[in-house]
């Protein structure tokens, strides 16, 4: 039957099978996932640079930062083995057995405790208070009559640690005083009439600057020493004529032209009077 001459050939076809099919696999779906992920958090990264404080990008390194605990003191004490050491005068002044209270450890500092008492704060935090309505009761007085309001043009108050800081200041064609003197305008007495009522509503101590402009460094004698101190003196007398004792001045200085207000030294905005209502504690 091999030998039949009108026999049909037979073909083989052989298919070829490429694993995958034509997109050759999916590991690339993979790798640009892994880079559309990375991408995100670049961004992310550049977004949180912009958007927050130098301290807040320090509280986020630090909190993952495995090198930093989220509480310092993780035991029950400070010492290497979580206990208090008799040499530590730090330690044994927050337990109540000897040394002194005035420098606390660095871990006890991070969780707040300072040796600080909260009456204190809060006493503190009431002093603030009132400083803050005094102000505000100085600034209310330029709605009585179109004098005040005239005269608080020169007034800018700011509560500081020191205490209350009532600045008064030259306006362009109204000085406080008579240019390079220490003669008042009439301006400075309205002001020191203000001063007086509502400085007289406490019984904090007060003190006062006087602050001038810069001299051309041509002049044989720069009298900024001299005429600060002097406007300086020349407000206390004001305001001590104005029924404000004698007692509460704690100082009168001449600063002359080391604290400077605007960038030109030469500006008359740097020529102005500060009256601090101290706080108690100063």
């Amino acid at each position: 039957m091999a030998n039949q001459p009108n026999a049909a050939p037979v073909i083989i076809k052989r298919k070829k099978i490429i694993a995958g099919g034509g997109h050759h696999g999916g590991a690339w779906k993979v790798a640009y996932a892994d880079f559309v992920t990375a991408m995100m958090a670049f961004f992310m990264l550049m977004w949180l640079l912009n958007a927050t404080t130098e301290k807040q990008r320090k509280g986020i390194a630090d909190y993952f930062s495995p090198s930093i605990p989220v509480n310092r003191i993780s035991g029950g004490g400070e010492g290497a083995f979580g206990g208090n050491s008799v040499f530590s005068e730090e330690t044994q002044s927050q337990n109540g057995t000897g040394a002194t209270d005035a420098n606390p450890t660095e871990g006890r500092q991070a969780l707040g405790q300072t040796g600080v008492d909260t009456a204190d704060q809060s006493q503190a935090q009431a002093e603030a208070e009132t400083l803050k309505d005094i102000a505000a009761n100085l600034m209310g007085k330029g709605g009585e009559s179109p004098t005040m309001a005239r005269a608080l043009q020169h007034v800018v108050t700011r509560v500081t640690d020191e205490g209350l800081i009532v600045e008064i200041f030259d306006l362009p064609g109204d000085p406080l005083f008579e240019e390079g003197l220490e003669v008042p305008m009439p301006i400075l007495s309205d002001i020191s009439t203000m001063l007086a009522d509502v400085f007289g509503l406490v019984t904090n101590g007060i003190a006062i600057q006087g602050h001038v402009r810069s001299y051309p460094i041509v002049l044989l004698k720069t009298p900024i020493w001299d005429l600060s101190t002097n406007r300086a003196l020349v407000m206390r007398s004001m305001l001590q004529a104005a029924s404000i004792p004698s007692e509460r001045f704690q100082r009168v200085a001449g600063m002359a032209d080391r604290h400077l207000t605007v960038r030109n030294p030469m500006a008359g905005r740097n020529n102005r009077i500060e009256m601090i209502l101290l706080r108690a504690d100063r």
